[in-house]
């Protein structure tokens, strides 16, 4: 389960994401990567947590496909949250092929995306 502080949970959180933040597509998933927003109201500025949010949608499968899909990847951003950068904003849109995929593969394509996002990988 992914910690409440780490959630998207608005609309407009998602949008933000999506449209200002940077994009790394893979076979099975789609990355949208937004850093940096601080919180005004902190002392010091400090930074919200980084949070996630995910996007699957019924071209990935049925409702039971598209929760098992949607609890893998939860499960895969819980364990990525160290390397985000503090206030950042991460949306996972799961691609169709993703229903079928293992989690090891889930995981090979999330990795990939988030190394590219983070300064790691080649254009």
């Amino acid at each position: 389960m992914l910690p409440t502080e780490h959630r998207l949970r608005r609309r407009e959180e998602f949008a933000i994401a999506v449209r200002r933040g940077r994009r790394a597509g893979r076979p099975l998933l789609v990355v949208h990567l937004r850093s940096g927003d601080q919180d005004p109201h902190a002392p010091g500025g400090s930074a919200f947590p980084a949070r996630a949010g995910f996007v699957v949608s019924k071209a990935v499968g049925g409702a039971v496909v598209r929760t098992r899909v949607k609890r893998q990847l939860r499960h895969l951003v819980r364990e990525r949250l160290s390397v985000l950068p503090p206030g950042s904003l991460v949306v996972v849109r799961a691609l169709p092929g993703s229903g079928d995929a293992s989690h090891e593969q889930l995981a090979r394509d999330l990795d990939a995306a988030l190394q590219r996002l983070l300064g790691g990988g080649a254009r």
